[in-house]
């Protein structure tokens, strides 16, 4: 597992990648994910499955990027533009909760 930081789009989830990473190989090759969303006090969380999208560049792309900058101050203070870093844009299709 990998931690991750990550925002919402409506039910889809939104989140940044690095062009070096084994995440962004793997989805590459098989976009289907889990994700664990947790918290430790008090103890619950949430598993969740999906299909994932990994816009570039492009509208969709500058809209996503637009919610993470909305969402996030160090992406904000350190933004970047299309083509140099991927998002990934997960859309659940199975969420377990506990």
């Amino acid at each position: 597992m990998v931690p991750v930081v990550y925002a919402l789009d409506g039910e889809d989830i939104v989140i940044a990648v690095d062009y070096k990473t084994k995440k962004l190989k793997s989805l590459r090759e098989n976009p289907k994910v889990a994700l664990v969303v947790d918290e430790y006090r008090p103890n619950r969380g949430l598993m969740i499955e999906g299909d994932c999208e990994i816009p570039e560049r492009g509208k969709e792309y500058l809209r996503l990027l637009q919610i993470l900058f909305d969402r996030f101050v160090s992406y904000r203070r350190n933004p970047w533009g299309e083509g140099e870093s991927p998002i990934l844009k997960i859309r659940p299709t199975k969420v377990v909760m506990w």
